[in-house]
């Protein structure tokens, strides 16, 4: 296998690590959005939210809960935002979370309309699910 994440895991190449355990690794982004942003990656290799159990992404969201107060009061930070790309935008094909603190002015603005997009009730009614 060629993944970079599962090489990463391996020690095969080095990164920032600043959580692990038997399950998850936890490592500063090489190309971080803000100070401190970081991934957090299960060690077993899963593609995407296809492919990850519920156990293990409940064990992600935990870990999570955990790195939250400590990303606060370490780095300083107001927030976090917490982001997962599926195929299209995911660069690495190894499910991972993007953990990006947020600082007042740090500009990242994800309710910028850059298409144009359909009525919200138009959406609704394509996707919405029957009982």
């Amino acid at each position: 296998m060629d993944c970079l994440f599962c090489k990463i895991i391996k020690g095969e190449i080095p990164s920032y690590t600043i959580y692990e355990d038997d399950i998850v690794k936890v490592f500063l982004d090489i190309s971080p959005v803000t100070n401190g942003h970081c991934l957090v990656i299960p060690k077993k290799h899963y593609e995407n939210i296809n492919d990850i159990d519920l156990e293990t992404l409940n064990y992600i969201d935990k870990i999570i809960k955990k790195l939250y107060p400590i990303l606060k009061e370490k780095l300083n930070c107001v927030g976090i935002t917490r982001t997962q790309n599926n195929e299209y935008g995911q660069d690495v094909k190894h499910y991972h979370m993007h953990l990006i603190p947020r600082y007042k002015n740090d500009n990242i603005n994800f309710r910028k309309n850059t298409i144009e997009m359909k009525d919200v009730k138009e959406i609704y009614n394509i996707l919405k699910m029957e009982d």
